[in-house]
């Protein structure tokens, strides 16, 4: 899964140079010799007057020397031991290791992410697996009652009712074409189509960071999602996750409608050493995104992520609320909000789904953080959000933990999803 954060100056990365070819250094040609000639003879000098020596008194005779001791023999010198190399780097840009460590270390973190991931997912996998076994065994080739039991399938998986007939609609004309012979071929013919809905929709909205020129900073992602769905932890994580690879984060609590809004977020950035801007209850929330901007320039941060108002039930209060902090935003730096992400909890299936249809009307949604990936068994949602929402998923939370936030990676996700 590579880099979390790839929004990074050229300038800023450290390079060895190790895998770069050696320069050979130019050595400058010697000067051309000048033929020699002989200096002209000059006049000879008068002869200077010799001093007479003088007469010094004869020394004294010396004393005999005593016999010299036998030096004692020579001890080898032992170098000291060297100490073992800590688990924890000594350097925080890696200095202090060799290309092939550090190629490991990232080597090893990549399989780590992609592991945590098929286990988030598991429960999508062995309910679709099995139920695919189911409708496959004793079949030998591929009829209507087939397709019928394959669309019970994928409904079931949360995959949704439109998505799901585009799929089969698709497999339809590739067996008709007899494109698609046996039951191998129908199963990656539906894992191709699910890939190109997800990779599709990335073609719209912000599908990543680094479409924003690095000189415009700081770089301001809006949070935006209805209470529950794991907006505050989404922060907290979000700003973990690209704090750790050496970017400086600030967070803005402009959730100022719910009292405990700012309590969560100040336990998040305690816990993650991230600073926070935030002002009493009842405040103009762009008015804190104002302060939080001023401070995120003073300090130079690359990321500022702001929290705001996660309620529906006054969408023309929150529409006005939203709107007027965008105007705030791209009025002290260009383009900002550079993203604003909608937090959907996987748990919830198509109701999320809805949910992000009102948040569509009146938040500008640019991408999806799905939330709660691992505690789901209609992981399918996924596929039904890109489709209909015509959105990336930009980042999938996997776990608890502070770090089980991962960029979502189509590839990764279906391939995950049939046990590849």
């Amino acid at each position: 899964m590579g880099l979390f954060w790839r929004r990074k100056k050229e300038d800023e990365f450290v390079s060895l140079r190790l895998n770069e070819p050696a320069v050979k250094e130019e050595t400058p040609s010697p000067a051309p010799l000048k033929p020699y000639s002989a200096p002209a003879a000059a006049a000879p000098e008068p002869p200077k007057p010799v001093p007479e020596p003088l007469t010094t008194p004869a020394p004294p005779p010396a004393r005999p020397e005593p016999p010299a001791r036998p030096e004692p023999p020579a001890r080898e010198a032992v170098p000291p031991p060297v100490p073992p190399r800590s688990t924890f780097s000594s350097s925080i840009l890696g200095l202090d290791r060799s290309m092939e460590e550090l190629q490991a270390q990232e080597a090893a973190l990549e399989q780590e992410f992609s592991a945590r991931f098929r286990r988030a997912v598991a429960a999508t996998r062995e309910s679709l697996s099995e139920k695919l076994d189911t409708v496959f065994a004793g079949r030998k080739q591929i009829d209507d009652e087939l397709l019928d039991q394959l669309e019970e399938v994928l409904i079931a998986a949360d995959i949704g009712v439109a998505t799901t007939l585009h799929i089969l609609e698709t497999v339809r004309r590739g067996v008709a074409r007899k494109q698609i012979n046996d039951l191998e071929a129908l199963k990656q013919a539906i894992k191709d189509e699910l890939l190109k809905i997800l990779q599709a929709s990335e073609r719209e909205g912000v599908a990543s960071e680094t479409s924003v020129p690095e000189t415009v900073a700081p770089y301001v992602m809006m949070i935006v999602g209805v209470n529950g769905v794991g907006k505050t932890t989404t922060i907290g994580k979000l700003a973990q996750r690209i704090k750790a690879e050496g970017n400086d984060v600030l967070i803005c609590a402009a959730d100022t409608f719910r009292a405990a809004a700012g309590d969560q977020l100040a336990i998040w950035a305690e816990r993650t050493g991230v600073p926070l801007i935030q002002q009493k209850q009842g405040t103009d929330p762009a008015a804190v995104l104002f302060d939080s901007l001023k401070a995120a320039k003073a300090r130079g941060s690359d990321v500022l992520i702001v929290d705001t108002a996660g309620r529906l039930h006054t969408k023309s209060n929150l529409m006005a609320e939203l709107e007027k902090m965008k105007r705030v935003a791209s009025r002290e730096v260009e383009g900002a909000p550079h993203e604003t992400l909608l937090v959907l909890d996987a748990v919830t299936g198509q109701n999320g789904l809805e949910q992000a249809r009102q948040f569509l009307k009146v938040a500008g949604v640019t991408g999806i953080v799905l939330t709660k990936l691992d505690g789901t068994a209609k992981g399918g949602i996924a596929v039904a959000i890109a489709k209909e929402l015509n959105l990336p998923i930009r980042y999938a939370g996997i776990g608890e933990k502070v770090d089980d936030l991962v960029v979502f990676d189509p590839n990764q996700y279906v391939n995950s999803l049939f046990g590849n």
